[in-house]
């Protein structure tokens, strides 16, 4: 009886003192407009596990996808971490960019045209700049991930020149694009990434256009798509940022700690993301789409029709940072 009985005071103990850590330790929120089947979010989740390990479990992040925390908005959410109602966001330079319109000079149309293009600029100046930028909307950048170059996909036909698209309504995630896909003859809509595998399904868009490895395979477009075209048109950064206020409230070390953690992690979000990016062709392929991959002279035709958004739109985001990004591709192009 007495054994039994010291057993059970030691249990009671274990779970006090279990309630008590967990009591004690600081949790953050980090939010995320993606489903958790996305590179993305594995990243997040990453960050998470590399986050509690480092901490000895003191400090903890929860990981909220599809956006929730805002609603499903993926906009409201980076607000919300710039006012210090959310800890984390990691999104995308697009989702971001009507907030934060310098965040569009990664996506201007052909800008880039390979992965080491893309290198240059998420490291040295053109990152530095983009970092000091976004602090002063309260988003500190803790490391650049991947969504990928994007490609258009569609229910109606097999796009090869900018003719076909002529009247295709086309979601788009930004303002950007919907000058793209008006210059390309399009009609463009834009709506929440959250609503928008319902609309393709009920036909309120015919198209939308998004990267393979991080978008289209893990959210099964290919259930409402039957065409995709490998145009490369535009690359969109992920990146993982905290709260301005939540950082300042920390001490060097825990600083040093969270932001070793979130670039180990989006490196990883970024290799598995290429990696999924690879092998998705086939994948959507098997699940029955049709690619169709221009050639030169077709990409040369998309890249003219859409030379006056580029123009427009790197005026927007400031002459001198579009400088930057491309002196950094000129000296990879220059190097090959």
């Amino acid at each position: 009886m007495l054994i039994k009985r010291r057993a059970l005071i030691a249990l009671l103990g274990g779970i006090l003192i279990t309630a008590s850590l967990a009591a004690s330790a600081d949790t953050l929120r980090l939010s995320s407009e993606t489903s958790d089947s996305t590179s993305r979010n594995m990243g997040a989740k990453r960050f998470a596990d590399l986050v509690e390990k480092a901490s000895g479990g003191e400090t903890q992040v929860r990981v909220f996808a599809n956006a929730v925390l805002s609603g499903g908005d993926q906009l409201k959410q980076a607000e919300m971490v710039g006012r210090g109602d959310i800890d984390f966001v990691l999104s995308t330079a697009i989702s971001i960019s009507p907030l934060i319109p310098e965040m569009s000079v990664f996506s201007l149309p052909y800008l880039y045209r390979n992965y080491d293009e893309v290198d240059a600029t998420l490291v040295g100046e053109p990152a530095e700049k983009m970092t000091d930028i976004m602090a002063e909307h309260g988003l500190v950048v803790l490391g650049w991930g991947e969504s990928g170059f994007r490609e258009l996909t569609n229910s109606v036909r097999p796009i090869k020149s900018p003719d076909d698209l002529k009247g295709m309504k086309i979601r788009v995630a930004g303002p950007m694009f919907i000058d793209v896909m008006e210059e390309l003859g399009a009609n463009p809509q834009q709506i929440q990434w959250t609503e928008t595998f319902s609309a393709l399904q009920q036909g309120v868009v015919d198209g939308q256009e998004n990267p393979v490895g991080a978008i289209i395979v893990p959210q099964r477009i290919y259930e409402v798509q039957k065409y995709l075209t490998r145009w490369h048109y535009s690359y969109d950064p992920a990146f993982l940022a905290v709260s301005q206020e939540k950082w300042n409230s920390w001490s060097l070390e825990k600083r040093e700690m969270i932001r070793k953690s979130a670039q180990e992690a989006m490196e990883y979000q970024k290799r598995i993301t290429r990696q999924q990016t690879q092998t998705g062709y086939e994948t959507l392929k098997d699940k029955g789409m049709e690619i169709y991959k221009p050639n030169a002279g077709e990409l040369e035709a998309f890249q003219q029709a859409t030379r006056q958004t580029f123009d427009q739109w790197s005026a927007k985001v400031g002459p001198s940072l579009v400088d930057t990004f491309q002196d950094a591709i000129d000296e990879v192009r220059e190097e090959d």
